[in-house]
């Protein structure tokens, strides 16, 4: 049987796409809301704990935190202080002796012995666009395929048919599509975590919204239906039934930051990327399958130091905060939790004080989801321009990260076309990782 999501995007564009701000408006759905679902009597937990607990255990989830730009790996979890290379950037202590990670990094720090670095990360995009698309799907870009997001193609695994949220949620602006999986599995954009997201609340009673879905059904099947767009018809409407249920859903309240205690979301630190992280844990702990987090401003080309600096004040607590919180709910053990960009920066510092593209040598940090963490995996040579031991491509990484999920990397899936595509371009499971 096919796989059916509730992430739609619903109502028909001009070129035949469905949009889901469409379908919304259509059925006169918009921020001002319906008092009668703001009442309900059953609490956020109540629901987590009836609609969520049972899948979450059975199933795995995935965390992304995307640092759009390409973060330099010297001023973040490979720093080398006192080398050629190695520009001011301090080394601090972890948690675990002998692992030391660049100043600006301290809570981070804190919790190494939930974390495992990949050092040895390496690559050939040097390109934002490629770069990002391949760490995205597992593949480079080719002009004859639209290669799906990695988060699609685990949610199609694991995601519940009947769930009433989105499987995969980008937070913080648009992400790599779901390719030839198609719109049903298009991830659900959260533009601002501080509201719940636009369209998404009825501005007319229950009963007259299922009266207007009712007319639209009516007026498909006897118009354009019978005139020979049945197939169309269906899929329209099986797309609308699940958009329909998800704005009607109390679990719609997991979008609510508001229902956190103040000092949650202090600890989380109050910017968009921490209530972001906050934001997924939420999504994951109501069953979302993957939730991909966005700090952007990591293409250092000009006074890499500073910014990288002002950047880590806002990531550093949420990474740390989001494993502290998901351990203390009894969740990372089946929740991956992924910190990585699209390349890394040069070793040597340019005339602007910058670094630019490098993706010879980058690292990447995992934690949760049977990652053993307290360790480093691989290394750069003295000076970071090349690798030292145990490189690890991207498709190694993300075999791995399939094989952290329970999902098969090998596994082929049919193109509309009828050309069999494997989840994860070929690569090894990063073993170390689980030993």
């Amino acid at each position: 049987m096919p796989f059916e999501s509730n992430i739609v995007q619903v109502g028909m564009s001009g070129d035949g796409v469905v949009s889901r701000r469409g379908f919304l408006r259509t059925l006169g759905l918009g921020a001002a809301g319906l008092t009668g679902l703001a009442a309900l009597p059953v609490s956020f937990t109540d629901l987590m704990v009836l609609q969520a607990d049972e899948l979450r255990k059975r199933q795995m989830a995935c965390i992304l935190l995307w640092m759009a730009g390409g973060p330099s790996q010297l001023e973040t979890f490979d720093p080398k202080p006192g080398t050629e290379h190695g520009g001011s950037t301090k080394a601090i202590e972890t948690s675990v002796p002998g692992i030391s990670v660049a100043q600006g990094w301290d809570q981070t720090a804190r919790v190494m012995k939930e974390i495992a670095l990949v050092r040895s990360m390496t690559n050939k995009e040097g390109n934002h666009q490629r770069a990002t698309y391949q760490l995205h799907t597992g593949y480079v870009p080719t002009a004859t395929v639209r290669h799906p997001n990695i988060g699609c193609s685990i949610a199609a695994e694991l995601g519940e048919s009947k769930f009433d949220l989105p499987h995969i949620v980008s937070i913080g602006g648009p992400t790599i599509g779901a390719g030839f999986l198609g719109a049903a599995i298009e991830p659900f954009v959260v533009q601002n975590v501080e509201r719940p997201p636009d369209n998404t609340q009825p501005k007319v009673a229950v009963d007259r919204f299922k009266r207007r879905l009712g007319l639209l059904n009516h007026l498909e099947t006897v118009g354009f239906g019978q005139a020979g767009g049945f197939d169309r018809v269906k899929d329209h409407r099986a797309l609308y039934t699940q958009s329909a249920r998800m704005v009607l859903s109390p679990q719609m309240r997991a979008f609510h930051l508001d229902e956190e205690s103040s000092g949650t979301r202090e600890a989380y630190d109050r910017n968009p990327f921490g209530q972001g992280c906050l934001l997924a844990r939420r999504l994951v702990q109501a069953g979302v399958t993957f939730v991909e987090v966005h700090s952007n401003g990591w293409d250092t080309h000009q006074q890499n130091n500073e910014r990288v600096a002002t950047l880590a004040q806002h990531v550093d607590p949420a990474f740390a905060a989001l494993i502290r919180d998901l351990k203390q709910n009894g969740m990372l053990g089946r929740t991956l939790v992924v910190w990585m960009g699209e390349f890394g920066r040069t070793p040597k510092i340019n005339s602007n004080a910058g670094r630019d593209h490098y993706p010879k040598v980058f690292n990447v940090a995992l934690a949760g989801g049977g990652i053993r963490g307290g360790q480093v995996i691989g290394a750069s040579n003295a000076d970071g321009t090349e690798v030292k031991d145990r490189p690890v491509t991207v498709p190694d990484l993300m075999a791995s990260l399939c094989h952290a999920l329970k999902v098969d990397p090998t596994k082929e899936i049919q193109t509309p076309i009828g050309r069999p595509i494997k989840v994860v371009d070929g690569g090894k499971v990063v073993s170390e990782l689980f030993g």
